[in-house]
């Protein structure tokens, strides 16, 4: 009598179950094909953006892309890989890592630096074909060079025919985003402009600095943060000399610490961004092995320098007639960097010492020649170290130890060429990393910078929200 009552709940018991599994089914068809379905399409948007595991096929044309399945009018969702997007569309700020908003200040701020004169009320140049771009002075004023690559970047990031990472983005309404960009290039500024023309009581660099300034005293966006939200390029140690105590609370991307102090830039706020190298950068397939290095350790370039750098001086009596050593002063005059290259490319190590500043471009030069860095410089700030171990790649000696004799030489005579071997493997991998390009690559300096903004940004905004805690909860009006 109890199983003859027991078999309706059984049945009833699989026929939920069976209906169960084919209202799952059915919802996921409907889904699939939702043109043709009654659910409200903004309630699949909201299934697909909070739901990134939902199961999805994308469709694909015969050349195997992948095609998006909304309305060519419709870009809030774009259900294509990254990779994939930037062949075909400008870069989704809603998937970007970081959304920037940059001031359209008047050329005179930027390419027009470099010459580049657009037509009228015309403040950018066009970026969609890269040889059309105003190239940047070689020389040394190529490697403070930041700020160019950075605004090429940014002004690409809305054109669907400039093949580039969707990292950064630009955005038109500052509300939207995430870190506000100032194009000012204060380093090319500063190498051009800082000397007084004829009558003129003060350069022209410093004239751009006071009204880039009142430029940004006066807009809503710096009102509102006080300035912790904007990104400003200052790579040349001398760079915004004049400006950088008032516009200290932004996030400075500079080459090192050396000439500010503290209080204006540290390593909490700020981006230590690497040099731009002016040797060439050397392809794996063409960098010479351990026994096709004749020489130990190289140097070449200014000896006598102050505060820092005099160990320089002090290095080279100490090295200057060792075997095997090219210890020598050289600038990049004439044939100076064709030389430096050559001769990093053919080397084991190469020094890395500091000089007025705690940094210098010779250690990019070294990276690039995938010479082992043997660095020299007990205040340097590397870039990307919460990424990169350089310890995998870069000898690091204090100050005091290189100056004792014989030192130096029993340490690298210490490396094995197993060991020297293995980080030189590991410079072939990074040297990407610390490339400068236009269009940008995924994994290149420019992409770098945008990620260690993204970082800073994400701290400082982290640390507003910790003070808004009390702060708006006291002026709550009852």
């Amino acid at each position: 009598m109890s199983e003859k009552r027991m078999l309706p709940s059984r049945f009833i018991f699989c026929v939920i179950v069976v209906s169960m599994f084919l209202l799952v089914m059915s919802s996921i068809f409907l889904l699939q094909f939702r043109d043709q379905s009654f659910i409200p399409r903004s309630v699949f948007e909201l299934i697909l953006v909070n739901n990134t595991s939902f199961y999805f096929n994308p469709n694909t044309n015969k050349e195997g892309n992948i095609v998006s399945p909304f309305p060519s009018g419709d870009k809030k969702i774009q259900a294509c890989d990254p990779k994939e997007q930037q062949r075909t569309m400008a870069c989704d700020p809603t998937v970007a890592l970081l959304r920037v908003y940059m001031y359209d200040l008047p050329p005179e701020f930027h390419f027009g630096i470099l010459g580049w004169k657009g037509s009228k009320n015309q403040t950018w140049p066009h970026v969609d074909d890269p040889k059309q771009v105003p190239s940047y002075p070689g020389g040394l004023n190529l490697q403070h060079s930041p700020e160019y690559w950075l605004t090429l970047d940014l002004l690409s990031s809305n054109s669907a025919k400039v093949v580039r990472p969707c990292t950064a983005v630009r955005v038109q309404d500052s509300s939207q985003a995430d870190v506000i960009f100032v194009p000012f290039f204060s380093s090319l500024s500063y190498n051009r402009l800082s000397k007084i023309q004829g009558d003129e009581k003060v350069s022209a660099n410093e004239r751009l600095q006071e009204k880039l300034v009142q430029f940004l005293m006066s807009r809503e966006e710096w009102k509102r943060s006080g300035g912790k939200d904007h990104l400003i390029v200052a790579h040349h140690p001398n760079s915004i000399l004049d400006a950088r105590r008032k516009l200290g609370s932004s996030i400075l991307v500079l080459a090192d610490f050396g000439r500010y102090p503290v209080e204006i830039a540290n390593v909490k706020k700020d981006i230590i961004a690497p040099y731009k190298h002016v040797v060439r950068t050397i392809p794996r397939a063409e960098s010479f092995s351990y026994k096709e290095r004749p020489t130990l350790l190289y140097f070449q370039g200014a000896i006598y320098r102050k505060d820092g750098g005099i160990i320089r001086q002090e290095l080279y009596y100490l090295l200057k007639d060792e075997k095997d050593i090219h210890f020598a002063f050289g600038t990049v005059r004439k044939n100076g960097v064709r030389e430096a290259s050559h001769g990093m490319a053919l080397s084991k190590f190469c020094l890395n010492i500091a000089g007025d500043t705690p940094s210098s471009n010779r250690l990019f030069d070294a990276i690039a020649s995938h010479c082992v860095p043997v660095i020299i410089s007990d205040k340097i700030e590397l870039p990307f170290e919460d990424i990169l171990d350089y310890s995998d790649f870069c000898l690091f000696v204090r100050a005091k130890d290189a100056v004792k004799k014989g030192y130096l030489l029993n340490l690298l005579g210490s490396i094995t060429q197993k060991r020297w071997t293995e980080m030189w493997e590991r410079l072939k991998e990074i040297t990407l990393h610390f490339d400068y390009q236009y269009p940008s690559q995924p994994g290149d300096a420019v992409n770098m910078i945008w990620q260690e903004v993204a970082h800073k940004v994400s701290s400082a905004r982290f640390d507003l929200h910790r003070k808004n805690r009390y702060n708006k909860s006291e002026h709550l009006k009852y």
